[in-house]
């Protein structure tokens, strides 16, 4: 073979060799915000989790013998003055808080040489039942409390927008009875009494009727009326596959924009408004002779009379008011334009947004287990599982979105896990609680081989769950 061409070749499989370790060393630094916004996300739900059992069991005056954040081999612990082990282990996914008890006591009295009579006496199984159950609720406890705060937080540092659903346009293509119903620029306010502001609202409302059938009724305001009207949509089997409740509103038949409403949020110290009199939570009716629903509509008058003596009707608390204000200008892209000198929205108050935080914990806990009974029922697609490759691909997106994208998706997720452990599945808290409960109406325990094919058929319950979700992760990659 000629020398240059088996320079060539070689320079070929060379380059071919240093292009695939390039690529592949890209991918895995690629990669890495991922894992390190799945480790923070995981860790903090699995030690809030695991703090709240620690925490109560010791109120209990029940010996823990370790605190792991992890499953597997020990890679580093410390000891605190009670004796308890605080642990991180080798796999990064779960954790524990393992309590004496006497059944281990009795089965490996290996494991619990060297305690004294004191942390041997104080065992989980020898305290009383309330005990026990309040020691099982508290780590699904801590994790409500921990969306809570990150609610609250969230709701304390952003802007209500203060937004409703308006309908675009209602598709007559549609063979659906909402096509006929609804007309456009109908506001939505309520759906079978559970009132909507967001997209995330009338997405979770619907798909909470997946299945259903029967009557939806809708609360809206329409221009042509002063007050509410009610319309009563018929469904029969409703949002029957998997790719129907991706967009529940499309197959209602309609196109949904959300629309600020016309509520005065901050006012510009000095500014066109501030002079006027306008002030934080005024809502503007009209301006001059236009009609106004929405705050683009504000936007746009303003917009078109710069240097304008313009005439506000507003609602201010209930009161009607008329101002004139005096529009100033500025110049925005070589075009003189109107200024106002607001923003819309309103900020909350700690009690609102605490407020807000309960409900939407609250809210989000009842939407989860109906989807988990109508995954069960086969009303709603499986295929929204995820596992942990799911969880780490939502992390990484929501770290580069921002704090408090991550924050709220923390949230979300740690309302499914008390409520996915409280499920009446042995081996989860719930299940526990569920022998507990079995125990206080026999006045004995459940027989200890019965015990042990429960705790079994849990854990293959619970394994093959999350091989399914892990292979709902994988299938999304192909």
């Amino acid at each position: 073979m000629n020398t240059k061409l088996k320079i060539f070749i070689a320079i070929s499989i060379i380059g071919s060799y240093y292009a695939y370790i390039t690529d592949s060393w890209s991918y895995l630094l690629s990669l890495i915000p991922y894992l390190l916004a799945f480790a923070v996300l995981l860790g903090v739900l699995v030690t809030i989790h695991e703090f709240g059992h620690f925490i109560v069991a010791r109120m209990c005056n029940v010996y823990v013998q370790r605190f792991s954040i992890g499953m597997g081999p020990v890679f580093y612990k410390k000891y605190d003055k009670y004796g308890t082990e605080f642990a991180l282990s080798a796999v990064p996914l779960g954790g524990y808080v393992s309590m004496i008890t006497n059944k281990l006591i009795e089965l490996e009295p290996e494991s619990v040489k060297g305690l004294s009579t004191e942390q041997l006496k104080n065992t989980f199984d020898s305290k009383p039942k309330w005990q026990r159950a309040s020691i099982m609720f508290a780590g699904p406890l801590a994790n409500f409390l921990l969306s809570i705060f990150i609610f609250t937080a969230i709701f304390l540092n952003t802007i209500d927008p203060q937004t409703v659903p308006v309908i675009e346009k209602a598709n007559q293509d549609i063979k659906y009875i909402s096509s006929s119903s609804f007309e456009t620029k109908d506001k939505i306010l309520s759906i079978n009494n559970t009132i909507v502001k967001d997209a995330k609202d009338i997405n979770l409302e619907l798909l909470s009727y997946a299945g259903f059938s029967g009557e939806l009724n809708f609360l809206i305001s329409r221009t042509t009326s002063e007050e509410p009207l009610n319309i009563d949509l018929s469904v029969i089997d409703f949002l029957p596959t998997s790719e129907s409740q991706k967009n529940p509103t499309e197959y209602l038949g309609v196109d949904i924009s959300y629309m600020m409403m016309p509520i005065i949020g901050k006012v510009l110290s000095g500014g066109a408004a501030d002079q006027g009199g306008l002030k934080t939570n005024d809502i503007v009716l009209k301006i001059g002779s236009t009609d106004i629903s929405f705050a683009d509509d504000i936007r746009k008058v303003v917009t078109e009379n710069p240097e304008t003596n313009l005439e506000f009707k507003i609602n201010r608390n209930g009161e009607i008011l008329y101002l004139p204000i005096s529009i100033s200008s500025q110049l925005d892209k070589e075009q003189i334009v109107g200024i106002l000198g607001v923003s819309f929205g309103t900020s909350r108050s700690i009690g609102q947004s605490f407020s807000k935080g309960v409900y939407e914990t609250y809210n989000l806990s009842i939407k989860t287990l109906q989807f988990i009974g109508k995954m069960l029922t086969g009303n709603m697609g499986t295929e929204n599982l995820s596992g942990p490759i799911g969880i780490a691909q939502m992390a990484g997106n929501t770290a580069q979105a921002g704090f408090l994208p991550f924050m709220y998706l923390m949230a979300l997720l740690s309302i499914s896990l008390a409520v996915l452990n409280l499920l009446p599945i042995p081996v989860l808290d719930g299940g526990q609680l569920t022998l507990l409960a079995v125990e206080a109406i026999r006045g004995k325990p459940l027989p200890e081989k019965v015990e042990n094919v429960i705790y079994t058929g849990g854990a293959v319950l619970v394994m093959m769950l999350m091989i399914f979700a892990v292979f709902n992760d994988v299938s999304r990659f192909f």
